[in-house]
């Protein structure tokens, strides 16, 4: 790698001082914020960044490309993903404070980086969800250029896909090679925005590295074991059973940092005010930022944290596996101070998937290779990281999968929690929702449009038809208008234009939502849970979502707001 060329008068970064108490084990640190400037890697055009950031926000902000969450700009960006992009910035070391130790320590890298200082590579990132803690104590100078070059992940996704073959692991793109957001690479709710840049704080570090806090248990407890039935999961608080009334938690925005403390803020005080005792954090997403976990302390609000794997089967070389541990490593070490977090889960559906999706058959994997696949995913969930969360963490439950059985098979009602899509997927009626009720019900869910205020915040008067580019854009699910389309004749829920399209898609969510909560919170302590899939947007779009990204709240959210929260909890042991 070319060393950079100085082009033009150094700016110097100015530092936000932060003093930390000695149990962190800092001795100071600078938050590194200002004066960084990005350009595409082969061109000399140097633009003013923003750190955190990503690249996509700073291409809007000098107009170099439009919003992608409007119109059909999505479609416009793409190339931004398969470009590489450097990012530098200057800073003055404190010469008074040197002998004590220095460090870099990058909080979020996404997600393919190369960090130079002063021309010298010093880390070769490859994780969007560790942490790096870098010694320059040897080689800082006064003056020092920090230089980081993003490379696509895009294109790095791809590339290690070839690496792989002739074994094809499943899934339906090349994401699940990187350890980056999954839901950047599109999703039945999210556009396909691959973002690159600094997207957490880059800190300058005198003295030692922060030393991790302890556990901090709260009073929620988790409870599997055989009964009657089969085999139950719930959770009890202060040794009594409790109703978890919840909802699934995705990133708040595609472009990670723009959630600021208002709008978790704001998200998670709507949770309260509905009733939520519990969000379970997918696997298909981030770690969250400790602003959403201290929220989540205050307002009592339970967290069911997955690691960030879903409905993929995931490599399991040497190589693969050490990252992974370094990254379970470091989020349970930053995670586990939180009181909230009551679960630790090791992936989304993909256990399901192996058994259930046709895997095998889809992507015409051979006996041998489909063992091969089954052994890598036993290493990864049922080895070394339910290891490592009974080395750190060891107060906390761990499951592997949520959930162990699909809505398709007998054991989803009987067994451990359930993923119920009958309602949906499988087009039945509302009454498969209050007659199909498993022991803990982790996921369902119905479409709703966004309001017709949100709609007018991206689409134009002339886009207000499902059949619009613009529509279909911002509906990620294939059958989707389709299947709304199909609920509303079966609901006998009269359509005639867009706006009573609109509105009809959020009564029959509320619908939907009100007699699965229903029949699943009275139940006699068969189902212990409810969560809603699910509870927020990552930008504007037709999704199961109770409030959209704007922060405008569905009809549903309100029904659900009215339930109110169960008290009073019978045995989780039922009799058949």
């Amino acid at each position: 790698m070319n060393k950079i060329r100085n082009q033009y008068l150094p700016i110097w970064v100015t530092f936000v001082l932060v003093v930390f108490a000695g149990k962190l084990g800092y001795s100071q640190a600078t938050f590194l914020r200002q004066d960084w400037m990005f350009r595409r890697v082969g061109t000399e055009l140097w633009k003013e960044a923003a750190v955190p950031g990503t690249i996509h926000t700073d291409l809007m902000r000098h107009s170099l490309i439009q919003d992608p969450f409007y119109g059909d700009n999505e479609t416009k960006i793409q190339w931004v993903s398969k470009a590489d992009w450097e990012y530098k910035a200057f800073f003055q070391l404190d010469v008074s404070k040197r002998a004590q130790g220095v460090f870099l320590r990058f909080h979020g890298l996404d997600t393919y980086a190369d960090v130079m200082l002063n021309g010298i590579i010093i880390l070769r990132a490859d994780n969007m969800f560790r942490t790096y803690d870098v010694d320059i104590s040897s080689f800082v100078k006064y003056e020092n250029e920090l230089s980081i070059v993003f490379h696509s992940a895009e294109l790095k996704a791809d590339s290690l896909a070839i690496s792989y073959l002739p074994l094809v692991r499943p899934c339906e793109n090349n994401r699940h090679y990187v350890r980056k957001a999954q839901y950047h690479f599109g999703w039945d709710w999210a556009p396909r925005i691959l973002t690159a840049g600094i997207w957490r704080d880059v800190e300058l570090v005198y003295g030692s590295l922060p030393q991790p806090e302890n556990s901090q248990y709260g009073s929620v407890r988790f409870v599997q074991e055989a009964d009657s039935i089969g085999q139950s999961f719930y959770f009890t608080e202060n040794g009594k059973p409790v109703y978890m009334k919840g909802a699934n938690w995705v990133p708040a925005d595609v472009f990670l940092p723009r959630i600021n403390k208002n709008k978790y803020r704001n998200l998670l005080l709507a949770a309260k005010e509905a009733n939520l005792n519990m969000l379970r954090v997918w696997g298909g997403g981030i770690y969250e930022d400790d602003t959403f976990y201290e929220l989540c302390d205050s307002l009592g609000i339970s967290v069911w944290q997955d690691f960030m794997f879903a409905g993929a089967m995931y490599p399991a070389d040497s190589q693969f596996v050490e990252n992974i541990r370094a990254e379970v490593r470091d989020n349970i070490l930053r995670l586990r101070k939180h009181k909230c977090i009551v679960l630790w889960c090791g992936n989304n559906e993909i256990n399901e998937a192996w058994n259930n999706w046709g895997w095998q058959s889809q992507f015409h994997i051979q006996s041998e290779d489909s063992i091969r696949l089954w052994n890598e995913y036993h290493r990864l969930f049922h080895q070394v990281i339910p290891k490592l969360v009974l080395e750190l963490d060891s107060g906390r439950n761990y499951i592997p999968s949520s959930p162990l059985y699909g809505w398709g098979r007998e054991k989803s009602m009987t067994d451990g929690d359930s993923h119920y899509w009958g309602l949906w997927w499988g087009h039945y009626s509302l009454d498969s929702i209050r007659l199909k009720i498993p022991r803990f019900m982790s996921e369902f869910g119905m479409q709703a449009m966004p309001s017709m205020e949100s709609i007018l915040k991206f689409a134009a008067k002339s886009d207000l038809d499902t059949n619009s580019i613009v529509m279909r854009l911002h509906q990620k699910h294939t059958t989707g208008f389709a299947t709304l389309a199909d609920y509303l004749k079966k609901e006998k829920i009269t359509v005639t234009n867009f706006q009573t399209f609109v509105q009809g898609t959020q009564e029959l969510q509320k619908r939907c939502l009100k007699a699965g909560y229903e029949a699943q919170m009275n139940s006699n302590g068969r189902c212990m849970g409810s969560l809603w899939w699910q509870f927020n947007d990552c930008w504007p779009v037709c999704s199961w979502s109770l409030i959209d990204y704007y922060g405008v709240k569905k009809k549903a959210y309100y029904s659900l707001k009215d339930l109110g929260v169960k008290k009073e909890v019978s045995s989780p042991k039922p009799s058949k």
